[in-house]
Formats: C-alpha cells, sequence, structure tokens
C-alpha cells in the first residue's frame, strides 16, 4: 500500500472529523498520521475482514486522544466505511473523541486515560510468548505520557520476560496538553533510560515513511529485547500554523482556519 497516499487520506479525514464534531486534539492527531498509516499500510499481520483473527498483531494507541487517526486509517484499510467517519463525536455515535473498541472492528482497547496502553500491550505480548502464538504488540504513546509512573512498570516487567514480540513507539512531539515536554517533566536521555531499562532503542524521523519502515520491519532487532522506536515528530504536521504550537492541543479548526488547513493537506 502506498502509505504517503495513505497518510494524506488520514490527515485530510480526521481534519474534517475533528471540525465537523467541535473535538480537539488535531495537533496530536496530525503528529501520529504518518506513523499509524505505515504500520497498517506495510507492518501490521491484520485481516481486515476477519478483525477478531487470533494470530492477528495487536495495536494498541495508547494516547487515545489522537484517537480519530486511528479510525481514519482504520476505515481506509478496510474495517468499517469511510462514509462512517463524519459520525465522529457526535451524539449517538460510537466513534468517540478518545478511542473506543466498542463496537469497533479493528480497536483493541479503549484508552484516554493515559499510561495504562503499554501494560495492556505488555500483557498480550507475555501471552503470546507464554501460548507460543506469532503475533506482535505494539503500542504507541506520547512523551507527555512518560509522566506516568505505571509505564515503568511494564518498560522493567517486558525487559525481565525478554518479550521480544513487543514494541513500544514514542510520539516524541516534545509538546504535551499546557507546554513543552521539556518545562513539564523534562525526558532526556530518553535513549539512554529505555537502554538502562534493558529495551532495544531505535530512532526515527517519524514523518519519514521509508525510514519509519525501516525501522519497524527490523523488529525484533535484538532477540530477547523488546524494542522501543522514538519517533521524533511535529505537533501539527502538515499544517503551518499548527505545527509546534500548543495551542492546537485543544483547539478546534472552525471558519477560515479550517479552510486554510484543509488547503495546505489538500496541496501535500
Amino acid at each position: 500500500m502506498d502509505t504517503v497516499s495513505l497518510a494524506k487520506k488520514v490527515k485530510i479525514h480526521t481534519l474534517k472529523m475533528t471540525s465537523h464534531g467541535g473535538s480537539s486534539h488535531i495537533g496530536s492527531i496530525l503528529s501520529i498520521a504518518d506513523i499509524v498509516s505505515v504500520l497498517y499500510g506495510k507492518i501490521l499481520n491484520v485481516r481486515p475482514d476477519e478483525p477478531e483473527w487470533e494470530d492477528r498483531d495487536r495495536f494498541i494507541l495508547s494516547k487515545g486522544h489522537a484517537g480519530a487517526a486511528v479510525y481514519a486509517v482504520l476505515a481506509e484499510s478496510g474495517f468499517f466505511p469511510v462514509e462512517k467517519l463524519m459520525t465522529h463525536y457526535q451524539d449517538g455515535s460510537d466513534l468517540s473523541g478518545h478511542v473506543s473498541h466498542k463496537g469497533i472492528p479493528g480497536v483493541e482497547l479503549s484508552t484516554g486515560s493515559l499510561g495504562h496502553g503499554l501494560s495492556v500491550a505488555t500483557g498480550f505480548a507475555l501471552a503470546a510468548k507464554l501460548d507460543q502464538k506469532p503475533f506482535r504488540s505494539f503500542c504507541l504513546l506520547s512523551d507527555g505520557e512518560l509522566d506516568e509512573g505505571s509505564n515503568w512498570e511494564p518498560i522493567m516487567f517486558a525487559a525481565h520476560h525478554k518479550l521480544d514480540n513487543l514494541i513500544a513507539i514514542i510520539d516524541y512531539n516534545k509538546i504535551q496538553s499546557l507546554d513543552l515536554v521539556s518545562n513539564t517533566l523534562a525526558l532526556e536521555p530518553l535513549a539512554d533510560k529505555w537502554e538502562a531499562f534493558g529495551w532495544t532503542v531505535i530512532e526515527a524521523k517519524g514523518h519519514n515513511h521509508e525510514e519509519l519502515t525501516t525501522a519497524f520491519s527490523s523488529i525484533p532487532t535484538v532477540a530477547n529485547k523488546p524494542t522501543v522506536v522514538i519517533c521524533h515528530t511535529t505537533k501539527g504536521k502538515g499544517i503551518s500554523f499548527m505545527e509546534n504550537s500548543v495551542l492546537w492541543h485543544y483547539r478546534t479548526a472552525r471558519g477560515e482556519e479550517f479552510d486554510a488547513a484543509l488547503k495546505e493537506l489538500e496541496a501535500l
């Protein structure tokens, strides 16, 4: 699948979805659109016509506030009709603002309360090892989410249990809800921390599809070690006035802002 074209569709869908429904987090959504497009376009072993297939790779979006990106890539991948996307965040819709698995084929876990996704993904990976199943477990986290202490228990646990079928992905856009990550709770040296906890660390440009494909295709890089891919990203990527802006964590694009944003995405 052409993942660049897929990512463009995801970005346009999610701008329209969040603007129409009045939800926020478009900056966070655009930050991960390329990552999820590469995962679903080239990496994950899943079956849209059989979403409960026992041997499918598991993917969890721990930063559930960016769930519109997952809905959009699932729809474009054939899990449910694309037309359903415009019900996002509407009264009575099952496409909630934070990603939900209820009634949505392809979504493994409802998330939104940060710091829980990696624990569940680690459980999936351990279950695969115990049951001698081939599937892998992927978990996409935000950088600000690493402030949550609950993440560091599965990070230790996964290395101890040699879960080389577990892949953590960090959306490292360096901005969290109200400020820069460095001003809130500094993460550096981030790669060294994961290495010290016994993980294999890969760093990649989070909007470069070739780098992402190479990084994800190399896993497991080291036998008996879980892998973390630190993706250096830009919040609001693709829309000039949203890029690297704290404002667009919660703001909704409407009117002239929506028109300008859509024009930029269509020109990608």
